[in-house]
């Protein structure tokens, strides 16, 4: 028997250090060639690592969490065979300690171990209420921190004594009972509403108390999420500008083409509109589709407009990237936008596919809101955030009537945007969605 040891990839880039998301396999695991081991993350993508063999798993080179070196060791499998590394060494792996990174909070559930052991991605630390030694003492204590009898035990009481808990609020599965096999009588109804009252009140297991805690360790996704989010933050004044949008034209001219190319075509979303808006207005406003290098000093502006659009995952949030949205009819941005939305829900997207957008889109559809102020997207220096659409009535001609309305919430970088710029830019976009034919004329 020989060991093949599988080291931490090297996935390019210049990508010093990659951070273990999960473990698919814990020690003692028989794999298979080509059954994933574990998922790994870079700065842009989630990467799987499947099995070059088959064999056993013998230790495991890290935990969930934790970030570790390219090339360092990352799993010791048991093959047939020589195998790629000596035996001695693969064994003082498997007894050494899983060290845990400073940046990844230590999980108090999980007892020490000779062994390197698999952490789940949310480590759960509950402090549950003391309890007492006795039956006597924990019957005094009930009314304050606890059920009377165990989880599923139900109590036993009498209609009319259930009746009149139900009237005074109490919750019987935190009574003691003093009758026959622990039945609830209506003199242990009354102790526990005095000792209620002595209390401060009564509390039930309506109103009952908790004590418990989790430790949710930000690892993976949400790590890059935050660390991202606090990146641009700390380096971009933002400076967030709001205007209302009249879309009821523009909800009808796609009520119109949904109903005549729906079917061929497939059903058009605001968002496309949205899209063809920007594309359009950007010819007036180049500046805003642009990456500023803050470092360098350098402010880039691109002629091709790769949109990112902001998708939330059941990992978290993560911005897919439409290229040459410049070069897209409606249809076919909506085609696409729905592609990379379900390529990262599946955790199936490439790093092309999450990298290198100019401009970015966030919506929360119908959660939208009527203000966002949306963090922009570093290194870019422009944000714009879709809010619902809401029927409201507006006065038109003089007269009032129902209006579909909707606001734009966008961020700009003020170090390289103008206010007024900024302004100027939004009303461009307001000026074709209220006007959509206007979509449609080059």
């Amino acid at each position: 028997m020989g060991v093949h040891v599988i080291k931490m990839p090297d996935i390019g880039e210049g990508i010093a250090e990659v951070e273990l998301v999960m473990w698919y396999v814990k020690v003692g695991d028989s794999v298979t060639e080509d059954m994933i081991l574990a998922d790994v993350m870079t700065e842009k993508a989630t990467i799987e690592i499947p099995s070059p063999v088959h064999g056993k798993v013998l230790a495991l080179g890290g935990v969930a969490g934790q970030v570790m070196a390219v090339h360092s060791d990352l799993i010791h499998i048991e093959v047939e065979g020589a195998g790629n590394q000596k035996a001695s060494a693969a064994a003082a792996i498997a007894t050494a300690p899983v060290m845990v990174t400073p940046s990844m909070p230590a999980p108090t559930t999980v007892a020490a171990s000779p062994a390197p052991v698999a952490v789940p991605t949310t480590v759960t630390s509950i402090v549950p209420p003391p309890a007492s030694a006795s039956a006597p003492a924990r019957s005094a204590a009930v009314a304050r921190s606890g059920p009377a009898r165990d989880a599923g035990e139900k109590p036993i009481a009498s209609p009319a004594v259930r009746r009149r808990a139900w009237d005074l609020g109490i919750e019987l599965q935190f009574v003691p009972g003093s009758g026959p096999a622990g039945r609830v009588m209506q003199e242990d109804l009354d102790a526990f509403a005095a000792r209620g009252a002595a209390s401060g009140g009564e509390r039930s297991a309506r109103y009952a108390e908790r004590n418990d805690e989790q430790n949710v360790p930000l690892i993976g996704l949400r790590r890059k999420i935050a660390q991202k989010m606090a990146d641009s933050k700390r380096r971009i004044p933002h400076f967030s500008y709001v205007e209302e949008i009249d879309v009821t034209e523009l909800e009808a001219l796609r009520a119109r083409l949904n109903e005549q190319w729906g079917k061929e075509r497939g059903k058009l979303t605001v968002l496309p509109l949205l899209m063809r808006a920007v594309v359009l207005a950007l010819r007036q406003f180049p500046q805003m589709n642009a990456r500023f290098d803050d470092d360098a000093g350098v402010v880039t502006q691109f002629g091709a407009v790769h949109l990112g659009v902001a998708t939330q995952t059941d990992a978290g949030l993560m911005v897919t990237v439409m290229r040459h949205a410049e070069a897209r009819d409606m249809w076919s941005s909506a085609s696409e936008v729905s592609r990379l939305a379900a390529a990262a829900r599946d955790g199936k997207a490439t790093r092309d596919e999450l990298s290198g957008s100019t401009i970015t889109i966030s919506s929360l559809g119908p959660l939208g809101g009527i203000v966002t102020t949306p963090v922009i997207n570093h290194p870019e220096v422009a944000i714009i955030g879709v809010n619902k659409i809401v029927e409201r009535p507006m006065i038109r001609s003089g007269a009032m009537v129902a209006r579909k309305m909707m606001n734009l919430s966008s961020s700009f970088d003020h170090r390289v945007v103008d206010g007024i710029h900024a302004a100027e830019f939004i009303q461009a976009i307001r000026v074709l969605l209220e006007c959509p034919a206007m979509l449609f004329v080059e």
